[in-house]
C-alpha cells in the first residue's frame, strides 16, 4: 500500500518463499557436513524427496538432479537415440530446451505454434516421420493437445519426453502432466511453483529408462545401490554409461521437500489469480487471453496474452511503455531484445526455415508474471493497468 492509502505497483519478482519448515533440517545438514546425497546409507534428503515426489505424481519413479535442463537431457540420452536423431520440439519454448537436444547429440526439428501457444498439430504430423523422440514442452503451462501427440506417437513408435518445468500441478482430462510420456521433467528454479534457486527432477514408469539416468546422473562405483527396486538394471548398466555427475545435492532437497504439501494450495491460487486477471483483459477489444484446451486444468503462476489490432512493432512498443507508466513491466516476447524464447536468437542451432505462425504469435503475445501470493486488489491493480495501456493506444 502506497503511503497516500493506493495500491503500489505489486512486487512480481519475488520468488515463493521458503518455509520455516526447512531452516532446521538445514542447519542440521550444515552441522553435519552430510550435504552429497550419497554420504549416507539411506534416508538422504534427496532419496526422501524421490519418494515423496514420485508419489505425489503417481509415478513408479523419480530422480533428483541439478536441473531441469540436466533432467531433459539425461532423458533424450537414456532413450539411446542415434547422434543426430530428429527430436521434435516446439517452437515456442525456452532456449534450455533446444539446447538439451543439442547437448544430448541429436538434431532440433522446430514445429510451428499457433495464436493460442500450443503445437499446430498439422505441422506436428507433418514433421513427425523418421523423428527418433518429441519433447514436447508445455511452454509457460499451456498444455498441447496430449490425446493427439500420443496417438500420433504411438503409432509411430516414437517415444515422447514431456518438459513439464511449467507445469507441476497440471492435469490432463484426469493425468498428471509429466506422467504421460515415457520421462517428465521437472522445475525447481526459483520462478516455478516450488523454489529451490535450482534444480529438477524426472519421473517415470519405465525402470530401464529410470536405471539409465542413475547410473548417468552420478550414481557412480555401488552408489546406485542407495536407489531402491532397481538392482538387476543397475547392475546391467554399471560402467556401460557415461558419468554426468548432475546429481542435486542435499540442502537443495531439504528446500523443495517443505513445498510439496504446498503444492495444492499454490496451484489453486495460481489458476484463481491467472482467471481473475484474465476475464477482465478478455472484457477489452484489444486483449485476448487464449482458452485452455478442453480437459485442461492448469497450473499457472503467470499469465500470457495477445494483442489484437496492433498492426505496428510501434503501436505494440507503446503498449509496453503504458503499462510501465502504470507499474506493470509486460514482455512482448518477439521485441524484447535477445529474448531466450523466441527462436530466431537461437543462433546455436544454426539456419533454420523459418516458422511464420509461431514468429507471428511471438511479436504479439505479451508475458506478465502472477505469483501467488499477490492480493485481489494487487491483481486488480494488474488487471487495471493493462487494459488503461491498451486503451491509451487502440482505444
Amino acid at each position: 500500500m502506497a503511503a497516500d492509502g493506493q495500491i503500489a505497483p505489486p512486487n512480481v519478482y519475488d520468488a515463493e518463499p521458503i518455509p520455516e519448515a526447512a531452516r532446521a533440517e538445514i542447519d542440521r545438514l550444515l552441522a553435519s557436513g552430510d550435504l552429497f546425497r550419497y554420504t549416507a546409507p539411506e534416508g538422504a534428503p534427496v532419496a526422501l524427496l524421490e519418494t515423496e515426489f514420485a508419489a505425489l505424481l503417481g509415478s513408479r519413479y523419480a530422480l533428483a538432479v541439478s536441473s531441469c535442463s540436466a533432467a531433459l537431457f539425461l532423458s533424450l540420452k537414456a532413450l539411446d537415440l542415434p547422434r543426430g536423431a530428429r527430436v521434435l520440439t516446439p517452437a515456442f519454448t525456452f532456449a534450455a530446451v533446444p539446447s538439451a537436444i543439442v547437448h544430448a547429440d541429436c538434431t532440433p526439428v522446430l514445429v510451428e505454434v499457433g495464436a493460442n501457444y500450443r503445437v499446430d498439430m498439422a505441422d506436428f504430423a507433418a514433421k513427425l516421420p523418421g523423428a527418433g523422440a518429441v519433447l514436447i514442452s508445455h511452454m509457460r503451462g499451456h498444455t498441447s493437445d496430449m490425446d493427439a501427440i500420443m496417438a500420433l506417437c504411438d503409432a509411430a513408435s516414437v517415444p515422447v519426453v514431456e518438459d513439464a518445468a511449467h507445469s507441476l500441478g497440471t492435469v490432463w482430462n484426469g493425468r498428471n502432466i509429466g506422467t504421460i510420456g515415457k520421462i517428465g521433467c521437472f522445475s525447481f528454479q526459483s520462478y516455478k511453483m516450488i523454489n529451490a534457486g535450482e534444480g529438477g527432477i524426472l519421473v517415470t514408469d519405465d525402470p530401464e529408462l529410470a536405471a539409465r539416468c542413475v547410473i548417468m546422473s552420478g550414481a557412480y562405483e555401488h552408489n546406485w545401490k542407495k536407489h531402491h527396486g532397481l538392482q538387476n538394471s543397475y547392475m546391467l548398466w554399471q560402467n556401460k554409461l557415461p558419468l554426468y555427475n548432475m546429481r542435486m545435492q542435499n540442502l537443495s532437497a531439504a528446500v523443495i521437500r517443505p513445498q510439496l504439501p504446498e503444492l495444492a494450495r499454490r496451484v489453486a491460487q495460481g489458476r484463481f489469480n491467472h482467471d481473475h486477471v484474465a476475464a477482465r483483459l478478455n472484457a477489452c477489444p484489444w486483449l485476448q487471453v487464449p482458452d485452455a484446451l478442453p480437459g485442461e486444468d492448469r497450473a499457472p503462476d503467470s499469465i500470457q496474452f495477445n494483442l489484437l489490432g496492433f498492426d505496428t512493432d510501434a503501436q505494440a512498443r507503446a503498449f509496453q511503455a503504458e503499462a510501465k507508466l502504470r507499474g506493470i513491466s509486460v514482455q512482448v516476447f518477439g521485441l524484447s531484445e535477445d529474448n531466450a524464447r523466441a527462436f530466431w536468437n537461437w543462433q546455436f542451432l544454426g539456419d533454420q526455415p523459418d516458422l511464420p505462425q509461431t514468429r507471428a504469435m511471438l511479436m504479439r503475445a505479451c508475458d506478465v508474471r502472477l505469483p501467488t501470493r499477490l492480493t485481489e486488489a494487487e491483481l486488480d491493480f494488474i488487471a487495471d493497468g493493462l487494459v488503461a495501456a491498451a486503451m491509451a493506444v487502440r482505444g
